[in-house]
């Protein structure tokens, strides 16, 4: 250390400037962490109310596709389902959390009216109706649950990035610079002291010098 810092009283004002600036910055990130980590949990919570729901409506929409294949027979049903003309389309966004763009999903023609489908109103029954149906409300969970997914994967990263930035700072950056300020007022005081004596001892010559004139 002795031998790339300054012992100058300029370079302590600016050593003890960057360290006022590490510690708003310091502040600042756990704070950023903090909120970070409360809207983790805000939204795996969200995640999990979804997959519980994903889990129902699934087993609703493969029960209903059951009763339509007993209904109509596994080869009526898969050529209904291959007469359906419009898919759904997923439009993907971005919203701001903290510095952190998170993916917004939303479906477009999910829920269909029974004319969107596509498949003959005569050539199909009510439990076929009943089963599109199921699957339409189950895609819906499935867009959202992506949202979410998507979400945690965005905050767990931007939380461990956030997370070394605190303790790069907390453990190294901060101390080494405390350090540094504490070796230069140590120094500037030696320093003073060596120049005082310094002082004393020409005096005293000086002195000495006028007593044998």
């Amino acid at each position: 250390m002795a031998d790339d810092v300054k012992t100058t009283r300029l370079e302590l004002i600016e050593t003890r400037s960057r360290i006022r600036l590490a510690e708003n910055g310091h502040k600042l990130l756990k704070q950023k962490r903090d909120v970070l980590v409360l809207e983790f949990f805000r939204i795996m919570k969200q995640a999990q109310d979804q997959r519980a729901e994903l889990n129902a409506r699934m087993k609703d929409a493969f029960d209903a596709l059951a009763m339509a294949r007993a209904y109509h027979g596994i080869m009526e049903v898969e050529n209904i389902a291959l007469t359906v003309k419009k898919a759904p389309n997923v439009e993907v966004q971005s919203k701001n959390i903290m510095g952190v763009h998170i993916p917004s999903i939303k479906g477009e023609y999910v829920a269909k009216s029974l004319a969107e489908r596509g498949y003959s109103m005569q050539g199909s029954s009510a439990k076929i109706d009943e089963s599109a149906s199921a699957f339409e409300k189950a895609l819906e969970i499935v867009i959202k649950l992506a949202e979410t997914e998507n979400a945690l994967k965005k905050l767990i990263k931007e939380i461990e990035k956030t997370k070394r930035r605190v303790n790069a700072l907390d453990y190294i950056m901060i101390p080494r610079l405390r350090g540094t300020a504490k070796y230069i007022i140590m120094r500037l005081e030696e320093m003073e002291r060596e120049q005082f004596i310094s002082l004393k001892t020409i005096k005293a010559q000086l002195e000495k010098q006028e007593e044998g004139a």
